[in-house]
């Protein structure tokens, strides 16, 4: 998903309708040729000025469509974005690629949360949003003011279809949805001759998981430098964050100090005047050097180590030994947040376990929702529909798809081999295909932005995943946050998200 002070922005241009020839023609003369016998892309272009970071920027937004082109030159998908772009600010201007996750999520999550020209507030403090209407104000902390930004939207989601004889399906994969956007990319670099700007990527979720993939077609498959890669919530190897496989001892370790964050966030341990990063730490260390052990023998355990470990675990995680005991020792993710505060008939979220829901039945094992998608998504739509007309002039009987087509997720093809190839089904992990990237180029760096509610991708496998591969430690930067999944819902770690952020963008182009 996917999560300022208000100073009017003014609109200097008509919209446009329908794209122009700069845009509209493909990179290449066949291309070019093919354009001519089929529609223009699709596209609204409007201007504005606007203050980010105390800057005075002229910018222009472009909603609309680029087309993928088949081995026949044909338009093979209509891939459709949202473009700022700096007016007369130089063509080695920076320039962001900004995607959400799922699979299956449009860009909204990152475009409506504080990464666009204007976001929408819901409450910092983890209240459900309410009914509408929803504030929707200037975003004068983004870091428009360093980069442009392109907000990406995958075939299925938001406007992005397929087109012709083509179906979603073929966009539809690990592999097959990474190569588009990067196909996306490369086409956008060179319509809007920008291959001399520093490039970036930023992805949440899913996202890293594409941006890993992405980065490593970008680099060896069509020699595209980058500059640095900004990973939200990191998603790249599953194996830390699957927590409802029972088996699945990685995730019995990577989920313990999020689970005691969140334990401390509710006030449900006995911290002794520990602070969070101090309770988290003792989490980590707990869980590396007496959990982990503790599983790995499995029934072979002695009775007086296996009680050490269930009561600490149990007081890290302000669960009860009994339950612990009876979990045997394996508290997964998705039942801790069922299980905290049952004794009050309440759930903690899993994308931020600072909400809490009320369920219907108290007496499953697991959550049967998620308090911070229920919370926040209806806002996040409404302020997106809202804004596109409002502000873009997108004015179009095309349905904006978020939630994704139907279809995606069950036609959703995990084998990186391809669709037809044979594959013994493993863990997805697209950490190799970083170490790639990061081996072509030496330059390359990555920021890794993880909330300490995170029930979803925990921020303790982010570190488990990406030390591990023989990466340089000083080209990874980590960094935290109190909030969830969509950390930036937080209004203090949005605002040191994004100040964070602006400085790994300074710092990888000195």
């Amino acid at each position: 998903m996917p999560w300022p002070r208000k100073l009017r922005l003014t609109t200097l241009a008509v919209m446009v309708l329908i794209a122009t020839p700069a845009y509209s023609a493909a990179d290449n003369a066949d291309a070019a040729v093919t354009a001519s016998k089929t529609p223009a892309p699709t596209e609204f272009v409007t201007q504005h000025s606007a203050t980010f970071n105390g800057r005075k920027l002229k910018y222009r937004a472009r909603a609309g469509e680029t087309y993928l082109y088949d081995e026949s030159e044909k338009p093979s998908a209509a891939l459709f974005s949202f473009d700022y772009v700096a007016i007369d600010d130089g063509k080695d201007r920076p320039v962001t690629f900004v995607w959400n996750g799922g699979p299956g999520s449009a860009s909204l999550w990152l475009h409506m949360g504080t990464f666009g020209p204007k976001r929408v507030v819901v409450p910092s403090n983890a209240e459900h949003a309410g009914a509408p209407p929803y504030p929707l104000v200037e975003s004068r902390e983004t870091i428009l003011d360093v980069t442009d930004l392109v907000f990406i939207d995958p075939v299925g989601t938001g406007f992005s279809r397929a087109l012709g004889d083509h179906d979603g399906k073929e966009f539809w994969g690990l592999t097959e949805d990474a190569e588009s956007i990067a196909a996306f990319i490369r086409r956008w670099l060179t319509v809007n001759q920008r291959w001399n700007s520093p490039k970036f990527l930023l992805g949440e979720s899913y996202g890293t998981t594409r941006a890993a993939l992405i980065a490593d077609i970008l680099e060896n498959d069509h020699s595209v430098a980058l500059n640095g890669i900004v990973f939200i919530s990191q998603a790249l190897d599953y194996a830390g964050s699957t927590p409802y496989v029972a088996d699945n001892l990685i995730s019995h370790i990577t989920y313990v100090p999020t689970m005691a964050a969140t334990a401390y966030y509710h006030q449900r341990v006995d911290a002794q005047g520990a602070s969070l990063e101090e309770w988290v730490q003792a989490a980590r260390d707990f869980a590396v050097d007496e959990l982990l052990p503790a599983l790995f023998k499995g029934n072979t355990l002695d009775s007086n180590t296996r009680a050490r470990v269930r009561d600490e675990l149990a007081r890290l995680t302000g669960l009860t030994p009994e339950y612990v005991e009876k979990a045997n020792l394996r508290v997964p993710g998705t039942r801790f947040a069922k299980e905290l505060l049952r004794d009050q008939g309440m759930i903690v979220g899993s994308l931020d376990a600072r909400y809490l829901g009320d369920p219907v039945d108290d007496l499953t094992a697991r959550a049967d929702f998620d308090a911070a998608s229920n919370a926040i998504s209806g806002a996040y739509k409404a302020a997106m529909m809202s804004y596109l007309q409002s502000d873009l002039g997108v004015n179009w009987d095309r349905a904006y798809l978020s939630p994704a087509d139907p279809r995606l997720s069950d036609e959703w093809n995990w084998n990186p081999e391809g669709r037809d190839k044979a594959w013994e089904p493993h863990w997805v992990n697209t950490s190799h295909n970083l170490v790639s990237a990061m081996e072509a180029n030496p330059g390359l760096k990555v920021l890794v932005a993880s909330g300490y509610y995170d029930l979803v991708t925990p921020f303790f496998d982010a570190e488990y995943t990406l030390n591990r591969y023989g990466i340089s430690a000083d080209r990874v930067d980590y960094r935290y946050y109190g909030g969830g999944h969509m950390m930036y819902v937080n209004e203090d770690a949005r605002l040191d998200l994004l100040q964070d952020i602006r400085s790994f963008l300074k710092s990888q182009m000195d």
